[in-house]
């Protein structure tokens, strides 16, 4: 055997790790950009469903919950009426760290998240979700119901709490 072949089989497998490293940095920042799409696309699904479910709460009683857990299970009439199944975690966080939208003194109108992460998304919304374009931070995607009696009202989304 040549001494010298030893030598360049080593290089060899130097550089063939170093690109191995490469592809598989592409690969987590590839996989990382999915996983925020993902989650995107599950902020706006539990977004709409708490819209839905506060605009529910609204048309059986004419007004706006005061808790989140009211929409959980509504004791206002003779059965209890769970207009959310369940309080969902902020995708963006993975916590119950939501911003709560309230409309002045009326109760809880919204929900916003409380990352301040930039959106990948930036167009292609639907008409309800038009105001989300171009949106600095994941902060200013705002699921909230206000009546068209009520007209824009609402105050600015309280901040989550500490504990």
């Amino acid at each position: 055997m040549v001494p010298h072949a030893a030598g360049f089989t080593y290089v060899g497998l130097l550089i063939a790790i170093v690109v191995l490293g490469v592809a598989l940095s592409a690969v987590g920042v590839v996989w990382r950009t999915q996983a925020q799409r993902e989650r995107e696309q599950e902020l706006l699904f539990i977004g709409r469903d708490f819209e839905r479910a506060i605009a529910s709460y609204y048309r059986v009683g004419r007004q706006f919950p005061q808790a989140i857990e009211d929409l959980l299970e509504d004791k206002r009439g003779p059965l209890p009426v769970h207009h959310l199944r369940r309080f969902y975690n902020d995708p963006m966080t993975g916590a119950q760290n939501w911003s709560i939208i309230r409309l002045d003194a009326l109760g809880i109108a919204g929900i916003a998240s409380s990352s301040n992460l930039e959106p990948l998304k930036k167009k292609g919304f639907t008409m309800e979700e038009k105001a989300f374009e171009d949106a600095g931070c994941y902060c200013d995607w705002k699921f909230e119901y206000v009546p068209r009696i009520l007209g824009r009202r609402r105050t600015n989304p309280t901040p989550p709490s500490a504990d």
